[in-house]
C-alpha cells in the first residue's frame, strides 16, 4: 500500500492519539472504547511507518527500540497537546487577554518540545540506519502528525473576545 493511502486511512484513528486516559483505566479498570481506539491507531501508525521505512533485518534491529522511545516521548506531548485542546474548548469563547496569552505560549512551548525530541532523537536514529532512512522516517512522521494537524484544525473553532453580559 502506498504512503498516501495508508495515511488516508489512518487519519481518522491518528486525532485519537490525542486522547487522554480516562480516571477508570487509571485504577485499573477495564479499557475504555477510546483507550483501545487510541491503542490501534498507535498500532496502525507503526505499521504505516514500518511498510514505509523498507527496512533491512540488521536496521530493523536498531530503528524498532528506538522508535519506540521515540513515540512514547512524542506520546506524552501529544496528551499535553489534547489536555491543552480541551481546556481551549471549555474557555474558547469567553477569552481573555490573559488566558489567550497563555494558550499560545502553551501551543508554542508544545510545538518546541516537539522539535526538541526530534532535534535529540535525529543523530541515534542516523547512528542506527543511516542518513537517507533517517531523513526517511522523519518525513513519514511529519506527514502523519501533519494530517493529525489538520484534522485538529478543521474542529477547533477560533478564538473570541469574552463579552460581559449586561442586565438591563
Amino acid at each position: 500500500m502506498s504512503l498516501s493511502r495508508c495515511l488516508a486511512a489512518c487519519a481518522a484513528l491518528a486525532v485519537l492519539c490525542l486522547a487522554t486516559v480516562s480516571p477508570a483505566a487509571a485504577q485499573g479498570d477495564a479499557p475504555s472504547q477510546k483507550q483501545l481506539d487510541v491503542a490501534a491507531a498507535r498500532a496502525n501508525r507503526k505499521a504505516i511507518v514500518g511498510t514505509n521505512m523498507r527496512l533491512t533485518d540488521k536496521e530493523g534491529k536498531g530503528f524498532w527500540p528506538l522508535y519506540d522511545e521515540y513515540e512514547a516521548r512524542m506520546d506524552k506531548i501529544d496528551d499535553r497537546h489534547a489536555a491543552e485542546i480541551k481546556a481551549y474548548a471549555k474557555a474558547y469563547q469567553s477569552l481573555t487577554d490573559s488566558d489567550a496569552t497563555s494558550k499560545l505560549d502553551e501551543v508554542i512551548a508544545i510545538t518546541q518540545a516537539r522539535l526538541d525530541v526530534q532535534k535529540e532523537y535525529v543523530p541515534k536514529f542516523r547512528d542506527a540506519v543511516g542518513s537517507v532512512s533517517t531523513t526517511r522516517f522523519f518525513q513519514i512522521d511529519n506527514k502523519l502528525r501533519a494530517m493529525i494537524q489538520c484534522d485538529i484544525a478543521q474542529i477547533v473553532p477560533l478564538a473570541r473576545k469574552g463579552s460581559k453580559v449586561v442586565e438591563q
